[in-house]
């Protein structure tokens, strides 16, 4: 073999499934993966809508290990072409990516292969590939095929749009000839049709792998004592292995929080785009390597975190979509495995969304589907039924049966009650304190309270003063969110934050509307009944645990992420069976021929010690 780790590319076979087995060490396909790769090595295109871990990478990497020439692989992000080369070359495969990092000498190696036919697989920027001269370069090789990964951003109704992958179109008109695949995990029915216009696609089938992610837990809850609740859910993942993340809706509050993290004894990292780059990438790589660490980031920690066990993804603030949310929670749980992920909201958060869609530069239309997102978005978070199959249709599609068993409404059904009378109470007493203050003054006077501010304002004096006597205040507070929730309060966050009454109170102040609520009940910090952690793979296995240590010291030498090496699912079943000769250990899935040839020694000498 050669020294670069390459796969001797005339040695590979053409059958799908012998390089599937030979080179990744996978017994078989998975779902529809062996559809879409047979359709594509024929020279087919299309569209592969699969959930995030659902196995895209192979449906076009396989097939351009089948046919002739260097498949092209258009990637956005710089980190997320290195760690898929480098996970590549693991396996022997001959790759490389071309993007603004790399240095102008290492450049023109990566082109020199690509003109010697040494390249199996090129991944590019959008920016790069669209370049007139790389078009030209391209069109006098041999091209096995195109693969858009992260196609969301081709639309302009994608939660991610890019105007620069808006350019991809050029490949139907100069390419037309060679198979062109857009990937996504993450796409409504409305920006499905938006790829297939962009990419010259329409008459290309469209491949759906379904998107439930039945490993992950979801969760969600009100947004109260922020950090108790944060600390209660970590308090329950101690000990566990892997990372999570922590998505905040600021800049500020990622620091804040990574800062309250490592007071408390956690290895916490920030991660923003106003971070220097070379701290932004050292964040990176040292989640990327496999340590134990909690992300605190905003969004733009996102596409290109490959790492199979992150085993949960905590959100601080509402996503501003069901798109954006899924592809988030789905950073978890990669291997497999089970995984967990947490939504904390508030009334403000959604009032912020709406009122930032308002006022965005946006044409109408954009508006409103932007709205009905958000609606979408705020419908999950307040649900009283599964959670899961809310957002399962948001891309059109429905689950099987009414309870999906593994999100907190299944484990833990609400209980619901009447709560007109509770929300026309709250409603008046917003509105005969004249829409100018918050939730806490129009609580103090629902409950009586005669606070200097109360006195101040004569609020004492209205008929509303009082009437809330019999309301905890955690009721009062949890009627307005929801009230917020369904469109019949408002919070004016470009002031103060004050409740201001919509069209939606009418008909509920009229008593033509009634209204039901769900019973608040303390949630986060206690897992479901019934439902599994989270945990990683065979935790405590001292065996398990000295295989992952090889293989972090094997990581480091190499400097590459440790899961580009075997995966925690892999090592956990090589500890279980524990194979004895090479052939045994080649059997396990994910011990492809070059790495049984690479570390097989080393494993094998791991488990007789």
């Amino acid at each position: 073999m050669p020294d670069d780790g390459r796969f001797p590319i005339e040695t590979l076979q053409p059958d799908p499934v012998d390089v599937l087995s030979r080179v990744f060490g996978h017994p078989g396909f998975r779902g529809r993966q062996e559809e879409v790769v047979r359709h594509v090595a024929a020279g087919g295109s299309g569209l592969v809508l699969m959930p995030t871990g659902g196995g895209k990478s192979l449906c076009f990497q396989v097939p351009a290990l089948c046919r002739d020439g260097t498949g092209i692989v258009v990637s956005p992000l710089i980190a997320l072409m290195e760690d898929q080369v480098a996970a590549l070359r693991q396996q022997g495969i001959a790759a490389a990516a071309l993007h603004s990092d790399l240095p102008e000498g290492e450049a023109r190696k990566v082109l020199a292969d690509l003109h010697a036919g040494e390249l199996k697989l090129l991944y590019v920027s959008p920016e790069r590939l669209t370049l007139e001269g790389m078009l030209s370069r391209l069109e006098g090789l041999p091209i096995a095929l195109f693969a858009v990964d992260e196609a969301h951003c081709v639309s302009q109704w994608g939660h991610h749009f890019r105007p620069e992958y808006r350019g991809l179109g050029v490949l139907s008109e100069r390419f037309a000839r060679t198979p062109r695949l857009a990937l996504t995990a993450t796409a409504d029915p409305r920006t499905v049709e938006d790829i297939r216009r962009q990419l010259g696609l329409d008459e290309d089938p469209v491949f759906r792998g379904g998107f439930d992610r039945p490993n992950i837990r979801i969760e969600a809850s009100p947004r109260d004592q922020e950090r108790g609740q944060l600390r209660a859910f970590l308090k329950e993942h101690a000990g566990v292995g892997g990372a999570g993340i922590v998505y905040c809706g600021t800049r500020v509050k990622t620091e804040q929080t990574a800062e309250w993290l490592r007071a408390d004894g956690h290895d916490a990292l920030c991660f923003h785009a106003g971070m220097d780059a070379g701290a932004k990438r050292d964040a990176h790589r040292r989640f990327a390597r496999g340590d134990a660490v909690v992300m605190c980031a905003t969004i733009a920690f996102g596409m290109g975190i490959d790492r199979p066990d992150v085993r949960w993804v905590v959100h601080l603030d509402l996503p501003r979509s069901p798109e954006s949310w899924y592809q988030e929670i789905g950073r978890a749980g990669r291997d497999g495995l089970p995984a967990r992920a947490l939504l904390l909201y508030g009334a403000g958060d959604i009032a912020l969304a709406r009122h930032r869609i308002e006022e965005s530069p946006a044409d109408p239309a954009q508006k409103r589907i932007e709205r009905q997102r958000l609606d979408a978005m705020v419908a999950i978070a307040e649900a009283a039924t599964c959670r899961r199959q809310l957002l399962l249709r948001c891309f059109g599609e429905d689950a099987s049966e009414d309870r999906c068993g593994n999100c907190d409404v299944c484990q833990d059904p609400p209980r619901l009650f009447d709560g007109t009378v509770a929300a026309q109470k709250l409603l008046s007493a917003v509105y005969r304190t004249g829409q100018r203050f918050g939730v806490g003054h129009v609580v103090d006077v629902l409950r009586g309270r005669l606070t200097d501010k109360v006195a101040q304002f004569a609020h004492d004096r209205l008929p509303t003063f009082g009437v809330g006597k019999d309301m905890a205040d955690a009721l009062c507070r949890s009627v307005a969110r929801q009230l917020v929730a369904r469109g019949a309060l408002d919070v004016a966050v470009e002031n103060h934050g004050e409740l201001v009454l919509t069209d939606g109170a009418r008909p509920i102040l009229k008593g033509e509307e009634k209204v039901m609520l769900r019973e608040e009940v303390a949630r986060v910090g206690h897992a479901p009944r019934g439902a599994r952690t989270g945990a990683a793979a065979t935790p405590g296995d001292p065996l398990f645990e000295r295989l992952r240590e090889w293989r972090k010291a094997e990581a480091q030498a190499q400097s590459v992420p440790a899961y580009v090496i075997f995966q925690d699912r892999t090592l956990a079943e090589i500890a279980a069976s524990r194979p004895r000769s090479l052939d045994q250990l080649g059997t396990i899935p994910g011990v492809g021929r070059t790495k049984l040839d690479r570390y097989g020694a080393a494993v094998l000498k791991v488990l007789s010690d």
